[in-house]
């Protein structure tokens, strides 16, 4: 059964409390079987059994927080991305998120992202964090700021996008190389086991970390420890400008995880429901002791590995031919087709098909998230910029380093 077949077989209106449940419940055993159809491994390497299906039950409330969480990150981004094609004094470098929305908040729905720090879930990113940091519940206009290298940023405006962090609400941060990000990750988890905490620790992947040390070193230990780790991997096809398959040698990377005998299991990386319910059964076997996972997302990115090539003002994706082949890498239909599959829509079309809200709504909703991303945007452009010479002062925990040093 095809995902739109799947949705076409919960439309039914729902009437009352009861019907809305159960039509909740047939909707994700639908989508759960059309996604265990992307691979077996979404049935097979589980230690122990499926997937339960938690976003049934989720409150409306929670419901309505996922899909204005799906479409703050789709706006701040696309925000973004129109002021570095149209703006010529933007500063920022930035690798866009829209297409894997859904990942990023239903992995962190599952999570505790406010209390006091050593409570809070603990998220670490990649170069591409915008959509981790938002559904984790990091400020829009600071990380506007500071993206923009601005004073007022989340991080004084030295970390730019690729090192942006928010320690308030867990998440750690992103990293501009491909892998540290894992072992470190690995470490939290052992200080959250060391000292009994029920906290858990989460990494973001691409689909490019299976051929680093750090993919395999992170997994060998979380298992040989029985860790509170979750490695999700958002595989989007392409790592920088080639196809995953030249560096893996399977066509689902959460097989590697029957090498470590871990929980592994891959999702629609579309849906936010199934990437939510993987991730609650994950969260829930680390908070008990049962050790790590490996989540596997099927998705695809909007746009080129950084930057907007082939991208116009106002239109989401990003399309054309370029020589340097920089927006060319792969086929303009295959880009279409993801796109006809939008974790945005799938999202809006759940919600209003289980009676959550209405078209309306959502469209509000939507519309306020863009209202938002805008006003962030000219925030920041009011804000100053750092100063170079106080760079010296985010060496060391306090203090700077003395000028000398670099006489």
């Amino acid at each position: 059964m095809t995902q739109t077949q799947s949705t076409e077989a919960a439309r039914a209106p729902a009437k009352n409390d009861s019907i809305h449940s159960e039509s909740r419940r047939t909707f994700m055993k639908l989508a759960a079987g059309a996604g265990a159809a992307v691979s077996v491994t979404s049935k097979l390497a589980w230690a122990n059994g499926e997937i339960g299906f938690w976003a049934k039950d989720l409150p409306s409330d929670k419901l309505t927080e996922m899909f204005n969480t799906i479409v703050r990150i789709r706006w701040y981004e696309r925000t973004c991305v129109d002021k570095m094609i149209t703006d010529p004094k933007y500063r920022g470098y930035n690798h866009f998120y829209p297409g894997q929305e859904a990942v990023a908040v239903g992995v962190c729905a599952a999570l505790n992202n406010k209390g006091p720090f050593n409570e809070l879930d603990l998220v670490y990113s990649t170069h591409r964090p915008s959509g981790h940091a938002i559904a984790k519940g990091a400020d829009l206009k600071k990380m506007a700021a500071e993206y923009e290298f601005r004073a007022t940023g989340l991080n004084g405006g030295y970390a730019g996008e690729m090192h942006i962090s928010d320690k308030s609400c867990g998440f750690i941060g992103a990293d501009g190389m491909i892998g540290p990000g894992h072992v470190i990750a690995t470490g939290s988890a052992f200080a959250f086991r060391a000292r009994g905490s029920k906290q858990v620790s989460v990494v973001f992947g691409g689909d490019g970390t299976y051929a680093t040390p750090h993919f395999h070193g992170a997994l060998n230990n979380a298992a040989l420890l029985q860790l509170p780790f979750i490695y999700v991997l958002e595989n989007n096809l392409y790592h920088q400008y080639a196809h995953y398959s030249y560096s893996c040698p399977m066509k689902d990377i959460a097989s590697a995880a029957k090498t470590y005998g871990i929980a592994g299991v891959v999702v629609d990386g579309q849906d936010v429901f199934q990437v939510y319910n993987a991730a609650k059964t994950a969260v829930d076997r680390a908070r008990a002791g049962e050790g790590p996972t490996l989540i596997e997302a099927k998705t695809y990115r909007y746009y080129n590995h950084w930057g907007a090539p082939g991208a116009k003002p106002g239109q989401l994706g990003a399309f054309g031919y370029d020589p340097l082949a920089i927006s060319s890498f792969r086929p303009e239909r295959e880009v279409r087709a993801w796109m006809a599959r939008d974790p945005v829509d799938i999202c809006r079309d759940t919600l209003i098909t289980w009676g959550v809200f209405d078209r309306a709504k959502a469209d509000a909703i939507e519309a306020a998230a863009k209202k938002e991303a805008i006003e962030a945007f000219e925030w920041a452009d009011k804000q100053p910029f750092c100063k170079p010479e106080d760079g010296l002062k985010n060496v060391f925990v306090e203090g700077a380093v003395p000028a000398r040093q670099f006489g």
